[in-house]
């Protein structure tokens, strides 16, 4: 199946079949940039506004391309990123807290940036999910505070 079947993929409605092309296209970022120029497709995704598992494939793709980002779309979209550590649905939510550790190893420069949006959140889920929430981030700013040093 070609790349460009994969990413449709991504966006059918049978959930089970888009994590499993998720699940392929991110081992493929992990050894090549053969999908960077999907990266814009990603950020449409990653934008989806009714469909939260669209929003954490986009993420996820996106984040997993920090090591090949060599024209810094990234860091021109990271406060955009960002945001969806309060995404409105904590499993989108959990799984970017969980992905922003791959962005700041690859990308030094945005380490600040991502430290302050994990640092400043809001009380916006049940008490069950917000504690998970929280415990992510305190997680995340351990890992990445480790890149600094």
């Amino acid at each position: 199946m070609s790349y460009e079947a994969q990413i449709e993929m991504l966006t059918c409605s049978d959930n089970k079949q888009a994590y499993n092309a998720l699940k392929e296209l991110l081992l493929v970022c992990e050894h090549s940039n053969d999908l960077y120029i999907f990266f814009d497709k990603f950020v449409d995704m990653m934008n989806n506004k009714t469909n939260s598992f669209i929003r954490t494939r986009g993420l996820r793709l996106i984040a997993y391309h920090a090591k090949w980002d060599n024209e810094n779309k990234i860091n021109s979209i990271i406060e955009q990123w960002l945001s969806h550590i309060e995404d409105e649905k904590p499993i989108t939510a959990r799984q970017c807290i969980q992905d922003v550790i791959v962005i700041a190893k690859y990308k030094p420069e945005l380490i600040n940036v991502i430290l302050d949006a994990l640092g400043h959140f809001d009380q916006i889920y049940d008490d069950s999910m917000q504690k998970l929430v929280y415990k992510d981030r305190q997680k995340a700013i351990k890992i990445i505070r480790q890149y600094t040093w």
